[in-house]
């Protein structure tokens, strides 16, 4: 296949999981022998330096209002939905996929699912955060020229454009229908959850598929220690934010002050107050809690290098990454069940679960954790052996590449 990815964002400048899934999924098609190419956006880090792009990435998209990039007047977002929708169709034109493939649509003019209708092409939607349940009616492009009740200078020029047949020849640059004209007729989620609350919102997404999150298990292994190994080191990962619930793993070490011998070390970056709430806390009541950063290259030895792993988050998650990973090395995993994590997590089989937010809860948990070495064993044994079977990344790329073939107009029976 002939494969035109579509991205807000693309490695070296990425927030999360979806853009880093975004390039495992590239890199392995096109290892499969598919000719895959990149349209994102020029989005960069300040600072940064400009890394030389791999053929097949063309980074001439633009942002509005995301990463720090600026919201625009009507006018100005005119021309820059005509640029985006003008260099979607060059690339299309110019490359003749036989799919397109859609990922995180964040910060870019949603416009451009309507320009893909118009074109006629097969389109593919990988969903995996809540781009289409929580902000598609609020793109501001589709929603200036939508919007039921507009304030009255934007009611006047609307009414004049339209009058004047502006909008129907901008329209065939950069459509202006309303959101509920956009189609998802090949479309798959990460998680079960992301698809109902998506479904719940009104779009109609119940026939897509879930294709899960991969992790390379290439990288990610080790064996799961003994029972006889004391559980002594424990993980938390990720951003230092309120919705990632660190700060309930840091209460949570407090709780068991002189009943676990254990530490919590933390990896991670965030937000400046609420890092200074966790330090302070710390420090406070003299727990044994650590912070650190590592580059990506690292996180395999630091994985191996714990016990188990505390996966705190607070958010409805839509399939996280985290414990996937500290699975696959062998670790223990004590989690919460929010979003997509219950359809990872089963309580005494391949992990331990409490209530999100619930400090005490989670002590609890560790103490149990911590008391019974068989059980910890046990799960972690297992949490490995089904992220193995279930999530590896040539598992995940197979349902992947079988779902884009299958979007072909000339797909086998």
């Amino acid at each position: 296949m002939k494969i035109l990815v579509v991205s807000n964002l693309y490695p070296p400048h990425y927030v999360g999981g979806y853009e880093l899934r975004c390039e495992v999924a590239v890199k392995a098609l096109g290892a499969r022998g598919h000719t895959v190419r990149v349209l994102t956006s020029n989005h960069g880090v300040k600072g940064a330096p400009a890394a030389a792009d791999p053929d097949g990435v063309s980074r001439s998209l633009r942002i509005h209002g995301f990463f720090g990039h600026p919201w625009l007047g009507i006018s100005q977002l005119r021309e820059l939905e005509f640029h985006n929708s003008r260099v979607l169709r060059e690339s299309v034109a110019a490359f003749q996929p036989d799919v397109v493939h859609v990922w995180n649509l964040g910060g870019l003019s949603k416009s451009l699912c309507l320009t893909l209708q118009q074109i006629g092409l097969p389109v593919v939607y990988d969903v995996s955060d809540h781009w289409i349940a929580r902000s598609l009616v609020a793109d501001v492009w589709l929603d200036w020229w939508n919007r039921p009740n507009p304030s009255l200078p934007a009611k006047l020029l609307r009414s004049f454009w339209t009058l004047s047949g502006a909008r129907g020849r901008w329209s065939q640059i950069a459509p202006t229908n309303p959101v509920r004209d956009i189609r998802f007729p090949r479309i798959y989620f990460c998680s079960r959850a992301l698809q109902d609350l998506t479904a719940a919102k009104g779009y109609p997404v119940r026939h897509g598929e879930v294709i899960y999150c991969p992790v390379d298990t290439d990288r990610f292994y080790g064996e799961p220690a003994s029972p006889s190994r004391p559980l002594r080191k424990l993980l938390c990962v990720g951003r230092l934010a309120e919705d990632k619930g660190i700060m309930t793993a840091v209460k949570a070490m407090a709780s068991v002050q002189g009943k676990f011998a254990g530490e919590l070390h933390i990896y991670g970056k965030g937000d400046a107050d609420y890092t200074a709430k966790l330090t302070a806390l710390v420090r406070e009541r003299s727990l044994p809690v650590f912070f650190h950063s590592a580059g990506a290259a690292e996180m395999p030895a630091v994985y191996r290098s714990h016990d188990a792993l505390l996966f705190t988050s607070e958010w409805e998650e839509p399939f996280a990454l985290t414990p996937l990973e500290a699975m696959a090395t062998g670790l223990p995993v004590i989690g919460t069940m929010n979003g997509g994590s219950k359809e990872l997590f089963r309580h005494g089989q391949n992990a331990l679960t409490y209530t999100a937010g619930s400090p005490d809860e989670l002590a609890r948990r560790l103490i149990e954790l911590d008391a019974d070495a068989a059980m910890r064993a046990r799960i972690a044994a297992a949490g490995q052996i089904e992220v193995r079977a279930k999530f590896a990344q040539p598992v995940i790329i197979d349902q992947m590449e079988r779902y884009l073939v299958e979007s072909l107009p000339s797909r086998p029976a």
